[in-house]
């Protein structure tokens, strides 16, 4: 019988033993749960799971294994990943490597074994908490101290903002888009692509200056990880740009876009994570069923004489899922209508952003 190698310790003092696979490498990091069955290839390549350990809660991880054009950035920065039931021999003719080969080059640590179910109650019923992934024999007093001296982060968009602007171009053209990347998934840039997009993706902290010379035909703010509040110079560029340049937002661009207007944000008990939250559309009465990753919410109260008003809301918690601007060409929503690998359901957002551009930066035109 297996002895186990690895631990989760929270910082109540809890631990889960298992096995680890992936990197062999001590962390510390946020722990959230997602309540995805599949699509563990773009969970661990979503940048906006910067600093954070991900606990799957469907059992079966890695038996599908990893394949190249899946991925949802060039360089996965998860904290980490921890499952119920690793499979490391993959059935899928598409697959190129195990998880645990891929999680290992990006030196990214995984236990697998332990009881998620236990965990994830945990998380849901005390709240989000930190948490170190680490050997099974180190001390739990030394594990907590660790916990308690390692410094909360606030520099994940800056972690994983581009450091230079780079194209994503399409034959025959109808729009030229800015994407400012916040840790944007490369499936909301194929789905601009598609709807006949040209997108320059930028750093998060260009200048609205330099984008107002490059005269795009819409903005679009991308999802990324840690406290909006901690992304000021998005922030301040939406602020300057609003009501000249049609503007879009989805996940912490929403949050951005609330900010901009004078609105407020919140951090959620434990976040929402998976791809099954149901989200009713207020414009038109529909239920949508979303992804969604995310661990903090606008503050509906704090909308009042901003102009924003909520278009979405989450079935679940009645938190703000959608905003729409009653004067400026702005809207935004907290899910992922490019949803990789899924539900579909909102996809038309994409459509809504590209008749905006079209109409140029006057409301209703």
């Amino acid at each position: 019988m297996l002895s186990y190698n690895k631990k989760i310790v929270l910082e109540n003092g809890t631990e889960f033993y298992g096995f680890g696979f992936g990197a062999d490498t001590d962390r510390v990091c946020e722990i959230v749960f997602n309540t995805s069955m599949v699509g563990y290839q773009e969970i661990i390549s979503d940048p906006s799971y910067t600093y954070q350990l991900v606990v799957m809660t469907y059992p079966l991880i890695g038996n599908y294994g990893i394949t190249d054009n899946d991925f949802e950035t060039k360089t996965p920065t998860i904290g980490g990943l921890a499952v119920r039931d690793y499979n490391d021999m993959p059935s899928n003719f598409r697959y190129t490597k195990t998880l645990a080969e891929v999680m290992e080059e990006y030196n990214i640590p995984g236990i697998t074994g332990i009881d998620t179910r236990k965990l994830a109650r945990i998380i849901r019923n005390e709240g989000t908490c930190r948490a170190l992934i680490t050997s099974f024999n180190t001390d739990k007093d030394e594990a907590l101290n660790i916990i308690k001296n390692t410094p909360v982060p606030h520099d994940a968009v800056s972690k994983v903002s581009c450091k230079k602007r780079w194209y994503s171009r399409t034959s025959n053209h109808i729009l030229n888009i800015v994407a400012i990347d916040c840790g944007i998934k490369l499936n909301i840039i194929r789905k601009l692509n598609s709807c006949g997009c040209n997108v320059t993706v930028v750093p998060f902290d260009t200048p609205a200056e330099e984008i107002d010379f490059m005269k795009p035909d819409g903005i679009f703010i991308s999802n990324g990880p840690g406290d909006p509040e901690d992304v000021t110079p998005v922030i301040e560029t939406v602020k300057k740009l609003k009501g000249k340049y049609p503007i879009g937002g989805i996940c912490l661009g929403h949050q951005i876009i609330a900010l901009a207007y004078g609105g407020k944000t919140y951090k959620l008990k434990f976040g929402h994570r998976g791809g099954n939250h149901p989200v009713k559309n207020l414009l038109t009465g529909k239920i949508e069923i979303t992804s969604q990753n995310h661990s903090y919410a606008v503050a509906p109260e704090s909308l009042e004489g901003t102009g924003l008003e909520i278009t979405h809301i989450n079935l679940l918690d009645g938190t703000a899922e959608g905003l729409e601007s009653k004067i400026d060409p702005v809207f935004s929503v907290q899910y992922h209508p490019e949803s990789a690998p899924g539900p579909q359901d909102s996809g038309y957002l994409f459509d809504k952003f590209i008749n905006m551009c079209k109409k140029g930066g006057i409301k209703n035109a």
